[in-house]
């Protein structure tokens, strides 16, 4: 089946493709990821945006690969031959990684999220701060480029790989640094070294054998010393000796808490409670 695009030509269906999870509504489940579309959607990008979401639940999208400055992805169009799109983002240098790593290492929470597999909230803030905003800002912040005729950036290929790449990120929000420029691999370790002061890539210490433990003495040396006690192993399944139950030394009547109580008052019912309440027990 095929769909006519823009110009009235038919595009191509595919099988196989990478077909967004979200089937109506928004895409993006993530507060990061619906922040990365946010960004996308605020450019007024109209139709095109409309178009590509379509692409993206339709499995137009054949690759989507994700590296440091660069999302490149593989579109089915109305060509025999996909469509290349990509979208470039500058990567930090490694003196603003240094001063992100440094803030998120100093807080505990902010830590524990990204060992956790989770963007701590404030994270913006912390790239922010260091001078590198975390989320392209200006539609010039992004290097987009696309094999397609159209004329318009970003078209709907573009289009379905930011929404593909926003669930992509759902799934890995580690994949937006990558994009930025620092592995998650490096990362985590960065952030260990920083919080425990200790440098992963240096050799291991020596450690001394240990100390051969004196001999025991005293109580200790006694019961060392002790051997186990020998089991006929023949009599485990014979069955026990049964016990009988012991007589009982005295009986007491059911009513004895009763009679040990006083006589209710009469605003509780007086002596006619106790019979009542005596019937109940026997």
């Amino acid at each position: 089946m095929t769909r006519p695009d823009h110009w009235g030509n038919r595009t191509l269906r595919v099988e196989g493709g990478i077909r967004a999870r979200s089937t109506r509504g928004a895409i993006g489940s993530s507060w990061w990821s619906k922040r990365f579309l946010a960004v996308l959607e605020s450019f007024a990008l109209g139709t095109r945006l409309t178009r590509g979401r379509n692409y993206a639940r339709a499995g137009q999208v054949l690759t989507l690969d994700i590296a440091p400055g660069a999302v490149e992805a593989t579109v089915q169009g109305s060509r025999p031959r996909p469509y290349e799109a990509r979208i470039g983002l500058a990567v930090f240098p490694g003196d603003v990684w240094a001063r992100v790593e440094a803030a998120l290492a100093a807080e505990a929470l902010g830590a524990a999220k990204l060992l956790a597999g989770e963007l701590p909230p404030h994270v913006e803030d912390v790239f922010t701060a260091a001078g590198a905003p975390l989320f392209p800002a200006r539609i010039t912040d992004l290097g987009l480029h696309c094999s397609c005729p159209d004329s318009a950036v970003p078209c709907k290929h573009l289009a379905a790989t930011f929404y593909l790449l926003a669930e992509r990120f759902d799934a890995d929000p580690f994949q937006i640094l990558l994009w930025r420029g620092r592995a998650r691999d490096a990362l985590l370790a960065n952030l260990r070294e920083l919080r425990t002061g200790a440098d992963p890539a240096a050799p291991a210490q020596a450690v001394a054998p240990p100390r051969a433990a004196p001999p025991p003495t005293g109580t200790a040396r006694a019961l060392a010393e002790l051997t186990e006690p020998e089991v006929e192993l023949e009599r485990f399944w014979v069955p026990p000796v049964p016990v009988t139950d012991p007589e009982p030394v005295a009986v007491a009547e059911r009513d004895l808490l009763l009679r040990q109580l006083p006589a209710p008052g009469p605003a509780l019912g007086g002596p006619e409670l106790l019979r009542v309440l005596r019937s109940w027990y026997r």
